[in-house]
């Protein structure tokens, strides 16, 4: 497939849905702006800073697949580009979390244009406040710093930054990944301001994409507090 075809132009019909969708079960990876235009245009134009590269969805769900993982949670999962994405790339069955009940909408309606809304799933909810139901992977794109700087109104931040917010979403997420269960399997794209508990092992890292993705597999049942000597950024 000639990627090049998928790129949008302006004043052009866009290319569809299931052209990106083939592209991608074939292990292709589109341009961003063509998946992109799928969203409300506010959302897509946050994309480039805001939502996981559809490059990184690629490689987050081949190291997925070979690691015989079948689903996974994505923590603040946004308009749903990962997870959508990812259900195209793989067969894993996704579900992300999202606070900002517009995200989630907008998930659920991206999930159905692409065909995926069996595999893709979204619930709104927060991290520490919604029961999060059983699963072999987390995905995490660093969620919590949208509490550090200028407030927007699309990402749904409070007046000022939340210092407080912040560290405490960090520390919830440390102790889920903490208390998972033995052989679970953690990504984590540009960190997640935390630290990987000392019962993980790094097992994959990728540097070539935009930021670092990093594979996670909890390998012992104990954990002495401490947390993992690797870099988890």
């Amino acid at each position: 497939m000639a990627l090049d075809d998928l790129t949008p132009v302006d004043g052009l019909t866009p290319p569809s849905p299931a052209r990106i969708a083939e592209a991608l079960r074939l292990g292709a990876c589109p341009p961003d702006r063509a998946f992109d235009i799928f969203l409300p245009e506010d959302l897509g134009s946050l994309s480039a800073d805001q939502w996981t590269p559809l490059s990184v969805a690629l490689a987050a769900a081949t190291w997925l697949e070979e690691a015989g993982v079948r689903s996974v949670i994505d923590i603040g999962s946004g308009p749903g580009k990962f997870c959508v994405a990812a259900a195209l790339a793989g067969s894993c069955e996704l579900i992300g979390l999202e606070q900002n009940p517009r995200f989630v909408s907008v998930s659920r309606s991206l999930a159905r244009l692409f065909g995926v809304q069996s595999r893709a799933r979204f619930v709104h909810g927060a991290l520490g406040e919604s029961e999060l139901p059983p699963t072999d992977a987390y995905y995490i794109y660093n969620p919590f710093a949208q509490h550090l700087f200028a407030p927007s109104d699309e990402l749904g931040c409070g007046a000022t930054p939340n210092y407080a917010r912040y560290r405490r979403d960090v520390m919830i997420a440390q102790d889920l990944f903490r208390r998972a269960p033995v052989g679970t399997v953690v990504l984590t794209y540009n960190g997640f301001g935390g630290l990987m508990p000392s019962s993980y092992e790094a097992r994959r890292v990728c540097h070539e994409l935009p930021c670092v993705l990093r594979m996670w597999r909890k390998s012992e049942p104990w954990d002495d507090g401490g947390y993992s000597t690797a870099d988890a950024g």
